[in-house]
C-alpha cells in the first residue's frame, strides 16, 4: 500500500538553506513532499493559505517579520510546523514551553529525521492539537504566569497556565506536576527541562523539586518550605540561599 506523503512547505530567507533542506528531505525523508517555498512572510502567507500544507518547515527569523507573525497571519490554518532557527535563548525558551518542533542551524540531518517522524506520527495519529494558537499567544504574553504550557503526557498533550502549577517533583524520567485545583499531571520530561523552560517565580529547591514561590505559605529555618496546599518540600543547601533571596 503506498502512504501518502506529507505535503510541506519552506518558509526560508536564504535561498541556500531552502536548497539545503530540499537536499536533505529527499535524501533522507522520503514521507515529505515539498509542494511550495517562499523567501519571507509576504510571500508565505498567501501561499500557505492557497496550498494549505500538512507542514511548514518555518524559518524564526526573516525579512518583514518572523515566524510569530506568519503563524498570526495563518491562524486560520491548521499545519504541523517545525521551526528551523539560529541560537536565540528567547525563541528557543518560547518553543519548548509550547512542546514546538524545532532545528537549529545547522540543521543536523539526524535531528531532522527524529523530528519529520514525530509530525508523521501526529498526522498518521490524527492527533490535531492547535499548537500554532499556543505558541502565538505565548510569544505575545507579556506577563510570565500568564503563558500557557504544554504538556506531553502518556495520553497525548495537556496546556496549562503557568500561574496554575503549583509545583513540580522529578519521578525517574517523568515529571509530576501539581495543580492548583488539586489534581496531578505526570509528563513525558525530566524535571531539568522545566528547570530550564519556566521562569520565575518557578524556583529548583532541590534536586527532585521545582515550586512556584507564589505559593509559598512559610519556610521552617530547618530547610521545609510549606505551600498552601500544605505539602513541606525540603530545600536543599545549594538552592537555598537563592531561595532565601527572593524573600528578603
Amino acid at each position: 500500500m503506498t502512504v501518502a506523503k506529507i505535503k510541506s512547505v519552506i518558509v526560508e530567507d536564504e535561498k541556500a538553506a531552502r536548497e539545503v533542506l530540499k537536499n536533505y528531505l529527499s535524501k533522507y525523508c522520503p514521507q515529505i513532499e515539498v509542494i511550495g517555498e517562499a523567501k519571507d512572510i509576504k510571500e508565505a502567507v498567501p501561499l500557505l493559505h492557497e496550498l494549505r500544507p500538512q507542514l511548514v518547515f518555518l524559518d524564526v527569523e526573516m525579512p518583514f517579520g518572523n515566524a510569530f507573525d506568519v503563524l498570526e497571519a495563518c491562524k486560520d490554518l491548521r499545519f504541523e510546523t517545525i521551526f528551523v532557527t539560529a541560537f536565540s535563548e528567547y525563541s528557543l525558551k518560547a518553543l519548548n514551553q509550547s512542546a514546538a518542533y524545532y532545528l537549529l542551524k545547522p540543521i543536523s540531518i539526524e535531528e531532522l529525521i527524529v523530528a519529520v517522524n514525530k509530525v508523521q506520527q501526529q498526522i498518521a495519529n490524527h492527533e490535531i492539537f492547535d499548537r500554532n494558537k499556543i505558541i502565538v499567544e505565548n510569544f505575545r504574553e507579556t506577563h510570565p504566569e500568564k503563558k500557557q504550557v504544554i504538556l506531553p503526557t502518556l495520553e497525548g498533550f495537556e496546556v496549562v497556565k503557568m500561574e496554575d502549577i503549583v509545583r513540580l517533583r522529578g519521578n525517574g524520567n517523568f515529571t509530576d506536576i501539581y495543580l492548583s485545583n488539586g489534581s496531578r499531571k505526570m509528563v513525558c520530561r525530566f524535571l531539568k527541562h522545566f528547570s530550564e523552560i519556566l521562569p520565575y517565580p518557578f524556583m529548583r529547591v532541590h534536586k527532585s523539586h521545582i515550586i512556584n514561590v507564589n505559593f509559598v505559605k512559610s519556610y521552617n529555618k530547618g530547610g521545609f518550605v510549606t505551600l498552601f496546599d500544605d505539602t513541606e518540600i525540603e530545600i536543599s543547601a545549594t538552592y537555598k540561599e537563592e531561595f532565601l533571596k527572593k524573600f528578603r
